[in-house]
Parts: structure tokens; C-alpha cells; sequence
């Protein structure tokens, strides 16, 4: 990555931490939901991975109580949050919970708190890959009435938590089918504090000094390189998108140059749009859309 485009990675990095932060104490970017669902339950996992207790919250659809067959099984999808977020974004800040009422599935929203989606290579007990593989996706199925299987396992994420849903799709395409992305943060191993300044710091901290094995693990870009034609006939599907007034659309363009490349199956959209809830919102709207048609398939 040149310089200029370093540079603008960085300073809207460090402009969606502000606006994170001030959106979440002024209220200015939440959009309810539309309250026509008995909304989202909250639950904590006991993790032994991470030495505490990880909130997340669950949309059920609404035949999961209604139906006559109380037997009967629904698809997850599981939603991740950005830098500075946490669990409650998507259900506080977009429509999901009226989005979910024409759809049956099963809706997770994990906490990352800002671990990258990644098990750190400083802090023993932040392992925030492993703990969402090994443990709370076993949970959710033993838990809830879900279809346990590749087919019907889905994840998606924004910024920070694009990025970590197409690393879990990389890495373990034997659980999912369709994994989503937008505005995803796609580079950010490439950031080191003398780089990218403090979230750069925060990045060496989780994933390594910058040619260490943990970030190089980590690395979506050497994953997709790296890929040989039967490894691509086993990925999930992909689905990216990216405002185009995003300061991330050019690093979005440079990921799926490399898809188009490597001959990764996924389907790519621009729209007027920046690194807000407004596209967001528009967007989990959108792949919950998609999601339901590829599971008709």
C-alpha cells in the first residue's frame, strides 16, 4: 500500500473512532428498530477461553415460538460490530430487529469489544477469534433450535468486524456458507504504530510485531494469495460492499481485484455512501435479502 493511501486509511480510522465515540454519547446515529418483534434477548457466555463473561444478543424469528412444530430448525447468522462498538450496535443502531420479521433466522450479535476478531498475541486471555469459533457458536446451537451445519451458518460484519467475517470465512470454510463485508476494514495488517499511531498500537498488541507469524496468520490479503484452486472450491461465498465515499473504498477495491484474480466466488456492490449507520442499515438489509435467496438455492 503507498503512502498516500496509508495516510488516508489512517485519518479515517482515527475519524471513525471520534465519530463512534461521539455518536454514542449524543444519541445522534441510533436508529430504533421497528418494534414490531418482541426484540432481541440478551445473554452472557462463560467463557473459559477469554476468563469472563462475553455478552451477545439474539433476534429469534418469529415462527420460532409461533410454529406448531416446536421441532423445527432456523439458519444463523451471525452479526459483528466495528471498532469501538459493541454487541448492542446492531440492535440499537439499525432496523435488523424489523428487517428479521419477513425472514427466518436466527440473528447473533457477539461482543469483539476492539480485539480485530483476532486471539492476541499479548494478552493471554483476549483470544476474540477462538472464543466466538470454539465456544459461542457451540453455544448457540446447543441453546437455541438452529440448523447446525455449514449450509446454514452465515456471518457478516462492518469496518472491524468485515474484516473479521471474511477472515472466519478464509480460515474455517467448513462452517460457513456466506459471509459478508461492509466497509470492512480489510487491511488492517497491514497498520503498525509507526504507520497508523494509536490504532496501529492497538494492532501490534493483538497481532504481532509486523513480520511476526500471528500477523501474517491474520493477514486476509496472504490468505486469498495463497489460495490453490480446490481451497477456493471449498470457500463460502462472499459478499463485499463499500460506500464509495468510504476512506476504505480503495483498500475494498484492491480486495476484491484480488478475488477477482484468484476466481473466489462473491459478488461486489459500490453505492453513494460513507463509514455511517445510514449505509449499514441499508446494507444488513440488504444481505439478510441475499442470504435468504442463496439459502433457497
Amino acid at each position: 500500500m503507498n503512502a498516500y493511501r496509508r495516510r488516508q486509511f489512517v485519518f479515517g480510522l482515527a475519524f471513525l473512532v471520534f465519530f463512534g465515540l461521539i455518536g454514542a454519547i449524543q444519541g445522534q446515529i441510533v436508529i430504533k428498530g421497528d418494534g414490531d418483534t418482541t426484540g432481541p434477548t440478551e445473554a452472557k457466555l462463560a467463557s473459559k477461553l477469554m476468563a469472563r463473561q462475553m455478552p451477545y444478543r439474539v433476534l429469534l424469528p418469529m415462527e420460532y415460538s409461533s410454529s406448531k412444530n416446536k421441532s423445527e430448525r432456523f439458519p444463523v447468522v451471525y452479526l459483528l460490530h466495528g471498532l469501538t462498538g459493541h454487541y448492542s450496535n446492531w440492535t440499537d443502531k439499525t432496523k435488523v430487529t424489523g428487517y428479521s420479521i419477513k425472514h427466518s433466522f436466527i440473528i447473533v450479535t457477539p461482543e469483539g469489544d476492539n480485539g480485530w476478531y483476532s486471539d492476541s498475541a499479548s494478552v493471554e486471555t483476549d483470544k476474540y477469534e477462538s472464543y466466538i469459533v470454539k465456544e459461542l457458536i457451540p453455544e448457540i446451537d446447543a441453546k437455541y433450535r438452529t440448523l447446525a451445519n455449514r449450509e446454514n451458518r452465515i456471518i457478516a460484519g462492518l469496518s472491524m468486524g468485515g474484516y473479521g467475517s471474511l477472515k472466519f470465512g478464509l480460515k474455517y470454510p467448513e462452517m460457513f456458507s456466506f459471509v459478508g463485508s461492509f466497509s470492512g476494514a480489510l487491511g488492517a495488517t497491514a497498520f503498525t504504530e509507526k504507520t497508523a499511531g494509536a490504532i496501529g498500537k492497538g494492532i501490534d498488541a493483538i497481532m504481532g510485531a509486523e513480520d511476526s507469524d500471528s500477523r501474517k496468520s491474520n493477514d486476509i490479503f496472504k490468505m486469498v494469495r495463497e489460495l490453490t484452486p480446490e481451497k477456493v472450491k471449498a470457500l463460502p461465498y462472499i459478499y463485499q460492499s463499500c460506500g464509495t465515499e468510504d476512506f476504505l473504498i480503495q483498500n475494498n477495491r484492491d480486495f476484491l481485484k484480488l478475488l477477482n484474480e484468484t476466481k473466489v466466488p462473491h459478488e461486489y456492490r459500490e453505492h453513494p455512501g460513507i463509514h455511517d449507520w445510514v449505509f449499514w442499515d441499508d446494507q444488513v438489509r440488504e444481505f439478510l435479502d441475499v442470504a435468504e435467496r442463496r439459502l433457497k438455492k
